[in-house]
């Protein structure tokens, strides 16, 4: 909910979607979003929960409301450690966690989230390395995410890149596997199949800088 002048701005009907809670209730692990009773055991139980700006039991709540936007804006999808404690402690089985993917990746797959944002980045890069070569290498990935998210930092660790550079610690070399194209194959058939994610984010939906 927008804070204007001090006061929480007002949700009109207009402004949530009423399918929002439906479609991620048909994703994997979202089969049992309805039966949450907001009994806070998951807010609870979360190691990191200090650090959300809604509680994962509040995300609930604001899926099935149809508040979409505010949902896959929100840092708490990408906080989730996923260490699965909400899920084991949860009285009604809710996989809260698979929920967090699920909601990880429509924002992922639509370009919903913070502007250098660190966590969608690496996870971008990640399956890009892994879709190229069918491995990642820590290090080339570590660069790619300094630069596209605070290049001052990159610079900052020059000095320590150089010496474990040379003392062969480091290297930018990406091995691939033998037979990529069966791979590749494999990740295609998954993201194909996950394509209904997008329906749950129709629409233009716009991102204030931070």
């Amino acid at each position: 909910m927008e804070v204007k002048n001090g006061w929480k701005k007002l949700k009109y009907e207009a402004d949530v979607d009423p399918t929002f809670g439906d479609k991620i209730a048909s994703l994997p692990g979202g089969e049992k979003i309805y039966a949450c009773m907001q009994c806070g055991t998951c807010g609870g139980t979360c190691p990191i929960s200090q650090y959300m700006d809604y509680t994962p039991q509040k995300i609930i709540a604001m899926i099935r409301a149809g508040f979409k936007k505010e949902v896959l804006t929100s840092f708490t999808n990408w906080l989730c450690c996923s260490c699965y404690s909400c899920t084991v402690e949860c009285p009604k089985g809710v996989k809260i966690t698979d929920i967090m993917y699920a909601l990880k990746r429509c924002a992922i797959q639509n370009g919903i989230h913070q502007p250098r944002f660190a966590i969608p980045i690496l996870a971008r890069e990640f399956f890009n390395s892994v879709m190229k070569h069918g491995r990642t290498n820590e290090s080339r990935l570590t660069l790619l995410l300094f630069l596209k998210t605070n290049p001052l930092r990159l610079l900052r660790q020059t000095g320590l890149g150089l010496k474990l550079w040379r003392q062969g610690r480091l290297s930018y070399r990406t091995e691939s596997v033998k037979n990529i194209k069966q791979l590749r194959r494999l990740l295609k058939t998954v993201e194909r199949k996950e394509t209904v994610l997008k329906g749950a984010v129709q629409g233009p939906i716009t991102v204030e800088a931070p």
